[in-house]
């Protein structure tokens, strides 16, 4: 799914309307889609205090109190009566609204002499066209509004927050726990700083220009199920194990063999064909106990001091990896020699950012960083948008795949197309999580996908793995073993 910047929304808006359907129309789809979620998901609340601002978002505001009032609810719409400078489909809804003499219209000082029993609150107040921080008495209200303990529903956007940039520090923004959006995300969902504010996100399709959707690019998409679908390649009825690939799995050292078992694992059941686990002989027992599908070669005794390179094979290298001076000289002495596209993780980028040896990495390889890993790599950022930018610089200096974890981890390519994954959750917060992303990825690549959909993939996967684990144990108590072993429940799924 596309993500477009507020300047390219507003056109697809307008592009439209002038297909053929009327902007009051337009408006009409977006709030009885707004109303009639709300209505399923919020049946049991009795009353439901609106906030409506001048623009269209006020105006959609305005029609969803109406709707939810012919179905039966309590509804109040609150509106700045010091500026009622409404845009003109704002206003034809607000003049509608003022018809039913059952909703009443109170200012937004009146948020104080209120009942908050069983009641909910509707956020209409700012959208996507929101470009400078709120301020005066909109800032009074949200403050005020984020102090109750009641649901908050945004439409669009929490009001103050910006579709597409970073808000500046201490800017007041809606702390909503459901955000009802149209269409496509926005970028500002994906970002830990801004993505806080927005709960729950559900994207409700109201019928915009499928030409101009088609036709505008951007370098912004998240990751949705049908891309999963064209990318997916079913296994052969004939085929046999040299068909899948070989992975090589590189890492563990002594007292973490248990990272370079789980991305051993994530591989196996990720479907690569052949499987090896190149780790020090410490490790030998518990990976020939634990996981006898997998072939074990042997890297010294505590610690790899040797990483041979095998032809046709991939090899995924840092779980558990260590940074002894044997070590270190193993790996670089390896890239060095080997200029195949490699996955490198965990003590495999810190070994390169400690020896600034970054121009070592294979081009059209991958590396799967943490927001600290990264800043190791490659220097510190402002914020997650500007890490996000400086990823995509140096993706395409180095000609590489970044995998940027996070909550929703970013795919960026070296042609600069970004992939925002929405699988996955809290529960994946946890060591070993990132192992098992790096068996997954290396086993698609040995499969032969394309570097690009094997990440894609892999990321969508693991997520869809975790959110399949959490779901049977919960967040909390979810492990990344737990994870690894639903990824079969997700193939099934796929092809279901």
């Amino acid at each position: 799914m596309k993500i477009f910047t507020a300047a390219q929304l507003k056109a697809c808006d307008q592009a439209t309307i002038q297909s053929g359907t009327t902007s009051i129309h337009l408006m009409r789809r977006a709030s009885s889609s707004c109303a009639g979620w709300i209505k399923n998901e919020f049946r049991y609340i009795s009353r439901f205090y609106v906030f409506c601002g001048t623009g269209n978002n006020g105006g959609d505001g305005f029609a969803i109190a109406r709707m939810l009032h012919d179905d039966g609810f309590d509804v109040e719409v609150f509106v700045d009566k010091k500026n009622q400078d409404f845009s003109e489909d704002a206003q034809v809804n607000f003049k509608r609204l003022k018809k039913i003499n059952s909703i009443r219209i109170r200012d937004f000082y009146e948020v104080n002499h209120l009942n908050w029993d069983n009641a909910a609150v509707i956020d209409a107040v700012f959208g996507y066209g929101l470009n400078r921080p709120v301020e005066g008495r909109i800032e009074t209200l949200i403050n005020r509004i984020n102090q109750l303990n009641v649901p908050k529903i945004a439409i669009d956007l929490p009001s103050g927050l910006f579709a597409d940039q970073i808000p500046e520090d201490e800017q007041s923004i809606l702390n909503a726990d459901v955000t009802l959006t149209f269409q496509f995300y926005k970028r500002s969902f994906l970002h830990p700083e801004t993505g806080a504010h927005c709960g729950r996100i559900v994207v409700l399709d109201i019928g915009l220009d499928e030409k101009f959707i088609q036709n505008t690019e951007t370098n912004y998409n998240t990751i949705d199920e049908d891309l999963i679908h064209k990318i997916y390649r079913p296994r052969k009825a004939f085929s046999h194990k040299g068909t899948y690939g070989k992975s090589i799995l590189v890492g563990g050292s002594y007292g973490k063999a248990g990272a370079v078992m789980m991305a051993t694992e994530a591989a196996l059941r990720t479907g690569s064909g052949l499987t090896f686990t190149m780790a020090p002989n410490c490790a030998n027992f518990v990976l020939q106990t634990r996981i006898p599908e997998a072939m074990f070669i042997q890297s010294g005794d505590q610690y790899i001091d040797k990483i041979k390179i095998q032809d046709k094979a991939v090899y995924g290298i840092g779980p558990g990896l260590g940074k002894e001076e044997s070590t270190v000289t193993a790996f670089l002495d390896f890239l060095k020699n080997s200029r195949h596209p490699t996955v490198l993780d965990a003590d495999a980028l810190n070994i390169l950012a400690e020896h600034q040896q970054l121009n070592l990495i294979p081009e059209f390889s991958v590396i799967t960083p943490h927001p600290l890993e990264f800043e190791r790599l490659f220097g510190k950022t402002k914020n997650s948008f500007e890490r996000l930018e400086l990823a995509r610089q140096k993706s395409a200096e180095m000609q590489i795949y970044i995998v940027l974890k996070d909550h929703h981890t970013a795919v960026i390519t070296p042609a600069g197309a970004v992939f925002y994954n929405i699988t996955g959750n809290a529960g994946m917060a946890k060591g070993g999580s990132g192992d098992a992303l790096t068996g997954i990825i290396t086993s698609l690549m040995a499969q032969q996908y394309e570097t690009e959909d094997a990440c894609i993939f892999g990321v969508w996967l693991h997520g869809k793995a975790g959110d399949l684990a959490a779901s049977e144990n919960s967040e909390e108590a979810m492990l990344p073993t737990d994870l690894i072993a639903n990824i079969g429940n997700v193939f099934h799924y796929l092809k279901a």
